[in-house]
């Protein structure tokens, strides 16, 4: 086996007028106010100086892949240090550090450092750290009100190769995040007190990817996928493939799965595609599937496959959906092909290969405009558009190394990290 096979498997995080002002809109989240990489920001700066957006501040940050959520002008980051985890609270508008809470969290993975987004409400943060930490923090005191160990809890034992890379999801009155565990699947908290509401039984092999919340038939469905056996990392094990389940936010009943996946290492969550189709995209052994989920007579479902395609895929974000169209940046350690646009039929529209480079970045829709990082030192804006790839404005403003992690906007400010700081860039007027 050659380690460098999963080097990307990490788990791993508005408005414009004549004269022009910018109304903020918080990204709380892993993905941004509907999970889905679509901002409301209007106003975005339709080119940039030579030299990039305007750098507002930066901060240092450890090694890592998580990202920033904000609200309500606070910017909030798990970081982590060689120790263990850190909460940390920055002010939006100067980067001033507000306050931060660390706690011990030991371990050893390959690519060390921080992988999941906090999500945060009115009145609390919360956090999933890379081995199993799950805190709530009160916003305002800043103290702990409850925490539990996702991991340990449920009868977990050596750390996944590449730890636990939960992004939590706020439902109504729930915390819903992914154990894994072998004695729980998902499972749902309440919001206030940490108090297991439901859980799954174990619902398949390890998957490093976040439960998201879609609309199924006008229903809220929890859509959750579940890797296909890796055999490189456990060569012995029973060979099975990996499912895409559909639950009950509110009970924790399976609805439906769709049991024909055979991504070894899953990352990103489903896109909503409309009409009750759902994109699920991968990198090991598969691009991207279409799916179908079917309401039958009597209230329950079933699901067809529609199409599958080995040459359109995104190993760490989901594919971002405009117009019908998927964009996504396809690197694996047998492919190169950069950025790729593909319709709703699997047709592939266009490839930038490595002209220019895209390799594990972020990308966030707004104002009819893509923000995105290259994963590189690279920061675009780009003209979405099926009949070829056009970047307006580039700039290389990042340090060397794997940067990875999920960008976030507010306010018209861009946030973005590579692995020794985070910039606030000024992308809107």
């Amino acid at each position: 086996m050659k380690t460098n096979y999963f080097l990307v498997a990490i788990a791993t995080l508005f408005i414009f007028s004549a004269c022009p002002i910018v109304n903020a809109q918080d990204w709380p989240q892993f993905l941004g106010p509907d999970r889905n990489s679509k901002s409301a920001q209007k106003g975005i700066l339709k080119s940039w100086p030579e030299g990039g957006p305007e750098v507002l501040w930066s901060v240092n940050v450890g090694i890592g892949y998580g990202g920033p959520v904000v609200k309500n002008n606070k910017v909030y980051l798990l970081d982590r240090d060689e120790t263990g985890d850190i909460m940390r609270c920055f002010d939006l508008q100067n980067g001033k550090e507000l306050w931060k809470f660390s706690y011990d969290a030991p371990g050893d993975i390959p690519f060390p450092g921080s992988r999941s987004v906090p999500v945060v409400d009115d009145k609390h943060v919360y956090s999933s750290g890379p081995y199993g930490d799950l805190y709530c923090f009160d916003i305002n005191t800043q103290k702990v009100v409850w925490k539990k160990n996702i991991w340990k809890d449920y009868g977990g034992g050596n750390i996944p190769m590449w730890a636990i890379s939960q992004c939590p999801v706020i439902y109504n009155d729930l915390l819903i995040v992914a154990s894994q565990a072998p004695d729980a699947g998902v499972v749902a908290y309440n919001k206030l007190t940490g108090d297991v509401v439901w859980k799954t039984p174990n619902l398949g092999n390890v998957s490093y990817v976040s439960p998201k919340v879609l609309k199924i038939h006008g229903e809220d469905h929890v859509v959750w996928v579940a890797s296909s056996t890796n055999a490189y990392t456990d060569p012995d094990a029973p060979k099975t493939k990996g499912k895409v389940v559909g639950l009950d936010p509110r009970t924790g009943k399976t609805l439906w799965t769709f049991a024909d996946w055979e991504c070894i290492i899953s990352v990103p969550c489903p896109v909503e595609a409309g009409d009750n189709k759902l994109l699920i995209a991968g990198g090991y052994d598969r691009g991207a599937t279409m799916i179908q989920v079917n309401k039958n007579g009597d209230g329950t479902f079933n699901t067809s496959e529609l199409f599958t395609t080995l040459e359109f895929g995104d190993q760490t974000k989901p594919p971002l959906f405009h117009n019908g169209y998927f964009y996504a940046m396809f690197r694996t350690n047998q492919k190169r092909d950069g950025m790729v646009c593909m319709d709703m039929n699997g047709k592939i529209m266009w490839k930038t290969n490595r002209n220019p480079d895209f390799d594990r970045g972020s990308m966030i829709l707004a104002d009819g405009l893509i923000l995105a990082t290259n994963g590189l030192k690279g920061v675009y804006l780009i003209q979405p558009d099926p009949t070829a790839f056009k970047a307006i404005s580039s700039a290389e403003i990042l340090g060397n190394g794997q940067n990875w992690a999920p960008i976030a906007l507010a306010d018209g400010k861009l946030l973005v990290r590579d692995q020794e700081k985070m910039l606030c860039l000024k992308v809107a007027q």
